[in-house]
């Protein structure tokens, strides 16, 4: 997959399991600009081809955001057309982080506000810094949280404080979004990446077609009903039983060793 972003930075473990996509505007609080969701789109569509990697991490460049949403400097004078057109890219982007095929853990320092909050909870799961604070202002400014905020939010913390949030557009501090389970890992300011990369190491030792299947069955299986998502996990367990990957996990139990696991 390509490397080199304007507004992204993306390094992997010498490995090359996990990678770490870092939204990279620090002079703009990492803000999404049209440039930004262009390349989240192109970087997170690799990952669907991607046979070597094995776990994402998204997180912002410095300590003082993870994303505050979309540049309304940018968006200063546009046109209906033009916001709407920006917006569609914003979308797919959205889209493709929601259903990467990989883990994608989201790693927070500091402000995950409008749309960069709702790129931590497109994410499977959030290690947040406990300075970190979350929050859907959009509605202070005439809209809504457009990627996803009013559909998933409900989902991870429940109706009534998704609302909340929603409505009043107020700031969550990290604390209480992990109360409300919003935040899965609270750590000490400036340890969220390392945090989240530990997690994803342990992730990444594990059988990674096993993994994506498990990801897919959950995916799936918890917008259907109970039977359908039972049905659905069967198919994705079946996709792991005629791997190399199931016969090594059960030779390295049996020779008590760690398995090797290849992803085939």
């Amino acid at each position: 997959m390509p490397e080199s972003y304007d507004t992204l930075r993306v390094t992997h473990t010498d490995d090359g399991y996990v990678a770490t996509v870092a939204m990279h505007r620090p002079e703009a609080l990492n803000a999404m600009n049209t440039t930004m969701g262009r390349e989240l789109l192109q970087c997170f569509e690799a990952f669907f081809w991607d046979k070597q990697t094995r776990v994402v991490i998204l997180t912002g460049t410095g300590d003082k955001a993870f994303c505050v949403g979309g540049d309304l400097k940018e968006r200063q004078g546009m046109t209906d057309d033009a916001w709407r057109e920006q917006h569609v890219i914003f979308e797919q982007a959205a889209f493709r982080v929601l259903r990467c095929p990989l883990p994608v853990i989201a790693a927070v320092e500091g402000f995950a506000m409008g749309g960069g909050c709702e790129l931590a909870v497109l994410s499977d799961f959030v290690v947040a810094s406990e300075r970190a604070v979350f929050a859907v202002p959009e509605v202070t400014r005439g809209i809504f949280p457009g990627i996803g905020g009013t559909q998933l939010l409900p989902r991870i913390v429940g109706m009534p404080f998704a609302k909340e949030m929603i409505f009043t557009g107020r700031r969550v501090p990290a604390p209480e979004a992990k109360t409300v389970g919003l935040v899965n890992h609270l750590v000490p300011p400036g340890q969220a990446h390392a945090t989240a990369l530990e997690i994803a190491t342990t992730i990444a030792q594990n059988g990674p077609i096993a993994v994506r299947q498990a990801k897919k069955a959950i995916a799936w299986g918890t917008e259907a009903d109970l039977e359908t998502g039972m049905m659905l996990a069967i198919e994705a367990y079946n996709g792991t039983i005629h791997t190399e990957d199931r016969l090594e996990g059960v030779r390295a139990f049996n020779e008590r060793r760690p398995p090797r696991f290849q992803g085939r």
